[in-house]
């Protein structure tokens, strides 16, 4: 469960929107929702596929790009370092082939992330010294390699720095660094990924009066793949690059992005923001999570077909492995949760095992963060070493909370929204213990959200509302999908399609009736039911079919109408709170404290049912509300105490059976119940 927020409308600025710039009402209120409301703001959203500041702008731009020009002037040989994801290999690739065709002597190197992990380091140094190299590039990387850029120096390499993660604290002694987050750099645009600083560097070698455009037209299908696979704001430069590259993509000569496109199996669609994040994207970083990240490189640079169709067919392989890798793990968590259930319980989840692939722990973070709502950090322990990554909820920085134990760690960095360490695994429970005593100190940790634009009367719904909403597009990080909300719908028609895979669901308000698809649930999963009055969050799209053009509606969240989210994730901490030991206050006992009736109720509707094999959460809703979820699960704790029902709940699923019990049973003789009403005040 979500909490459910939706935005506040100012009105009439929205209108002075509307009007002033002559656009549709629904454009003019998302804009204003989303901030952008100032003439050069409106402009640059919507029209700007082409300005770029100048490079110039950045601290040691110039510097980095005199030597770099020197190099390839006396034919010194030049090693482009990058890293293992999308945004480290479309920016390796689009430097090197930048300065192939400046006639450099240059090479590049990924470093594999199973045997040297990110960033320089200085075996990595000596192969290159071996080769000749005499000025390194980073692209992706470079900002905390001190002591490795120490290194190269004293082997008489030289470094230029192009990154764009935050500093963690002395500048390495390079020949430039360049890196937007320098405290004494004054470039207006702090926000691009790593690919768009390496763009900005071949903007600098071609000068103060380079052809954008020209540059673009050439490199902006890398920019757009690594800008979307880094997540950073899709706002202005980054906006531009996305823009001009989904056309690139779609139009493109490269043929290894053709046949990265072919089996991918969206060959001939529309290209969107979603299809690179969604299919390219993950089929690039594959290959860099099972460790062959110089695979994907050759492919973007490669101009024979028959090599990139290979490659691409194995890109392909490689991220089907991938998500085998990745739901074996979720199912061992699975287990886990349902053999030790207190893991749950806590502020920030931290969850470890033996000898999981480290290349696939950071998105199984992301989908354990995205069912349970919490911080979530995956470690996988190899022996007496460890490696974690982990994903947050907006609100909670996970690096500063990382950051805070970081006395038990060998490496740490990241973000607020991600973050990844190193730690010995002896240290596992104690970090676990460290960062959630972090987590409790502050005030409070925000709910994983659901984000409502705007509610929407069903009956406004056609395709000359949808249209307009294609001038925010591109979507991602810092611009999402406009998300819908459909309030006090009723349920009126359920149908599975595909095999059971997807539902078709009906829904209907006063004498309107929309048609929403709910994908990738099952009917034995979808908890409600016909009759049932229910809250959508849904995206809105126009589709074409046999020359008909008409709305597609998705649900991408649905809850019942009457239940207010805040207060149910509230009752939920609550109950968490309790397990963990944690001193109540009394308004958090009355929400937990069951009466005999409360016990009655859920008992005799699970008699009747059978049992239960929905989420827990769900019964709130079968109950009609008259029950909290803290309260539901203190009467399940104290059922299963006194043998009257087992309990088994994993991940997002759970399995309630009732026992056959001949005897009478006091309800208040359950540790859980005396435990709580000793808490009272």
């Amino acid at each position: 469960m979500k909490n459910w927020i939706v935005s506040q409308i100012d009105k009439n600025e929205a209108k002075r929107i509307q009007n002033e710039y002559g656009l549709p009402p629904i454009l003019a209120m998302l804009l204003q929702i989303r901030g952008i409301t100032k003439r050069e703001e409106v402009e640059d959203f919507l029209q700007n596929d082409s300005v770029i500041a100048s490079p110039f702008e950045i601290k040691d731009m110039k510097k980095g790009a005199d030597r770099i020009l020197s190099a390839i002037d006396s034919g010194e040989l030049i090693c482009v370092y990058g890293d293992y994801d999308a945004d480290g290999v479309t920016s390796t690739a689009l430097l090197y082939s930048y300065l192939e065709t400046a006639c450099a002597n240059v090479i590049y190197y990924i470093p594999s992330r199973e045997t040297e992990g990110y960033g320089m380091n200085k075996g990595a140094i000596d192969k290159l010294a071996q080769k000749g190299v005499k000025l390194i590039v980073t692209v992706d990387n470079g900002i905390s390699a001190v002591d490795e850029i120490d290194y190269a120096n004293s082997l008489g390499i030289d470094t230029v720095i192009t990154d764009h993660h935050q500093p963690t604290g002395k500048l390495p002694n390079a020949v430039a660094v360049i890196d937007m987050h320098r405290s004494d750099c004054q470039s207006k645009y702090k926000m691009l990924s790593g690919v768009g600083v390496a763009f900005k560097m071949v903007m600098a070698l071609e000068g103060e009066n380079c052809d954008v455009s020209s540059l673009l037209d050439n490199y902006s299908d890398l920019l757009c793949i690594g800008t979307v696979g880094d997540i950073v704001e899709l706002k202005s430069e980054n906006r531009v690059f996305v823009k001009r590259g989904l056309v690139n993509i779609q139009e493109s000569d490269r043929v290894g992005i053709n046949a990265l496109v072919q089996t991918a199996g969206i060959a001939g669609k529309k290209i969107t923001s979603g299809n690179v994040s969604f299919t390219l994207v993950p089929r690039i970083n594959a290959v860099g999570r099972l460790g062959f990240s110089g695979k994907s490189v050759s492919l973007l640079l490669t101009e024979d077909e028959t090599e990139a169709m290979e490659i691409a067919k194995q890109l392909n392989d490689d991220n089907t492995e991938r998500k085998e890798i990745e739901q074996k793990i979720l199912l061992m968590i699975d287990d886990m949760v349902k053999s030790r259930p207190e893991i749950m319980y806590d502020r920030v989840l931290v969850i470890d095992g033996e000898g999981w692939h480290q290349g696939v722990i950071g998105i199984v973070a992301a989908r354990m963060k995205e069912y349970l709502g919490k911080p979530t950090i995956i470690i996988t322990r190899d022996g007496a070493e460890a490696k974690g990554s982990g994903r947050s909820v907006e609100g909670f920085s996970l690096c500063d909370a990382i950051f805070a134990c970081s006395d038990l760690l060998t490496h740490f960095g990241g973000h607020p929204m991600a973050a990844g360490l190193s730690l010995k695994s002896e240290n596992i429970e104690l970090f676990r213990k460290r960062i959630n005593e972090y987590a409790l100190q502050l005030e409070n940790i925000p709910f994983n959200a659901c984000n409502i634009d705007c509610k929407l009367n069903p009956s406004l719904i056609n395709v000359q509302l949808v249209e307009p909403l294609a001038y925010l597009a591109p979507y991602g990080a810092g611009n999402p999908t406009p998300l819908i909300g459909l309030y006090k719908m009723t349920l009126s028609q359920i149908t599975p399609l595909s095999q059971n895979k997807h539902l078709r669901l009906q829904f209907k308000r006063n004498d309107s009736t929309v048609t929403v698809m709910k994908f990738f649930t099952t009917q034995q999963e979808f908890p409600y039911q016909v009759g049932d009055m229910l809250d959508l969050a849904v995206t809105l799209d126009i589709i074409e079919y046999n020359g008909q053009r008409s709305v597609s509606i998705i649900a991408k969240d649905i809850k019942p109408s009457v239940l207010d989210t805040e207060k149910f994730l509230q009752s939920q901490r609550n109950y968490e709170d309790f397990k963990l030991g944690l001193k109540l206050r009394q308004s958090q006992i009355d929400d937990l404290l069951p009466s005999r009736d409360d016990f009655a109720l859920l008992y005799v509707f699970l008699r009747k049912a059978g049992g239960y094999a929905y989420p827990i959460e769900t019964l709130v809703h079968k109950l009609g509300y008259k029950l909290s979820v803290g309260k539901i699960r203190i009467i399940l704790d104290a059922m299963s105490e006194l043998s009257l029902v087992t309990v088994s709940e994993g991940v997002n699923s759970a399995q309630i059976r009732v026992s056959q019990v001949s005897q009478k049973v006091d309800l208040n003789s359950a540790d859980t119940v005396i435990k709580l009403r000793g808490m009272q005040q």
